[in-house]
């Protein structure tokens, strides 16, 4: 898929983090693994900490405590909102939709368009897809974009290589419509065949949750997680990344006549430090104009990745100057896509903690 847009603007962004923070070398004993040998992967990948929300925190939580804010600081007003946007793979429930739960706790009117959408490391790509759409027929109201996922509750603790580099989060973005005529170039691609490199297995339909799906395992490699559990296949995936993103990136340079030294910022999914410098290197993009410090300080969000690194790096840039910023996100599905824009003059931009 490839499109344009004109005459939209994200105004407003808000990062929500969890109040726990775990640091990595008090995780080591929790491995099957010699110390030294995982504090090695340590330096590689960029682990130092991430942000761990509590058991009893749902996804529904972070989305209400955000967007709460936001209204109580006047970033937005509830008469303003024309649709809310949820996209995350950490539903509360089947049914009722985690937009519906915040439209009802928040008192949001009834003619606000709720919208879930089950989207994981692309999520903020999907979610400003189905924001500029819904602005072609919203007016002068504006669409709040909640990405948020809490997949620490689906990794085992006791899984080398999926816990240390996930995080939990939230993120809350306004979009509008603006009278500025800035095209904003979309691209994104789907890969099905490569689905099971990113999988929970147990959980829904297909294989419902039970006493056995929950046993933990030794799954030949001396890590432990269950079927319950969420893994990635990580040479799968960063041979993925490696393969498909540079031609992805090269594709949206010949459409937009844009080349690397045209873009401010590249502001990319974060998986880990030592995939991002790669895919840099082989793209040939500046480590300055690529921010990769979101795993050390956070872990790995998900679809809030992007948000997330966005507002964790340029908070205070974004207020005073606009900038014209390539995103690209890349992960389960397979999916990945980019999407080219100017980012910046934000009405509000910040950065906060939750007791959640």
């Amino acid at each position: 898929m490839q499109t344009i847009w004109k005459g939209k603007k994200i105004s407003a962004m808000l990062g929500v983090l969890p109040e726990k923070e775990v640091y990595f070398d008090d995780e080591v004993g929790n491995y099957s693994f010699p110390e030294k040998q995982t504090l090695r992967l340590k330096r590689v990948m960029g682990y130092e900490k991430h942000r761990i929300s509590r058991e009893t925190s749902s996804a529904a939580d972070f989305a209400v405590f955000g967007v709460r804010h936001m209204l109580k600081e006047g970033w937005i007003l509830r008469e303003e909102i024309g649709a809310l946007v949820v996209v995350t793979l950490s539903p509360d429930y089947f049914v009722p939709h985690i937009s519906n739960i915040v439209q009802g706790e928040l008192g949001l009117l009834e003619d606000t368009l709720c919208v879930d959408m089950s989207q994981g490391c692309c999520g903020f790509l999907f979610g400003l897809m189905e924001a500029f759409m819904l602005l072609e027929h919203l007016r002068d109201k504006k669409v709040v974009l909640v990405n948020v996922d809490i997949l620490s509750h689906k990794v085992s603790h006791r899984d080398r290589n999926d816990y240390p580099l996930i995080g939990d989060a939230a993120t809350v973005t306004i979009i509008e419509n603006s009278s500025d005529q800035s095209e904003i170039y979309f691209e994104m691609h789907m890969d099905g065949t490569g689905r099971e490199a990113l999988k929970i297995p147990a959980g829904a339909f297909r294989m419902p949750s039970t006493a056995d799906t929950g046993i933990m395992k030794d799954i030949g490699d001396g890590n432990f997680r269950s079927l319950d559990n969420m893994h990635m296949d990580g040479s799968a995936v960063f041979n993925f990344v490696q393969t498909k993103v540079p031609p992805l990136i090269q594709s949206v340079f010949k459409n937009t006549g844009y080349s690397v030294d045209d873009i401010d910022y590249f502001l990319f999914h974060q998986p880990n430090k030592f995939m991002l410098q790669k895919l840099a290197e082989k793209i040939g993009i500046p480590f300055e104009k690529l921010p990769m410090n979101l795993v050390e300080n956070y872990g790995n969000p998900s679809g809030a990745s992007i948000p997330l690194v966005t507002v964790h790096n340029l908070r205070e840039q974004l207020k005073e100057k606009s900038y014209r910023c390539c995103l690209s996100a890349f992960g389960s599905g397979l999916a990945w896509g980019a999407m080219t824009m100017e980012l910046g003059k934000l009405q509000n931009c910040e950065m906060i903690v939750s007791e959640l």
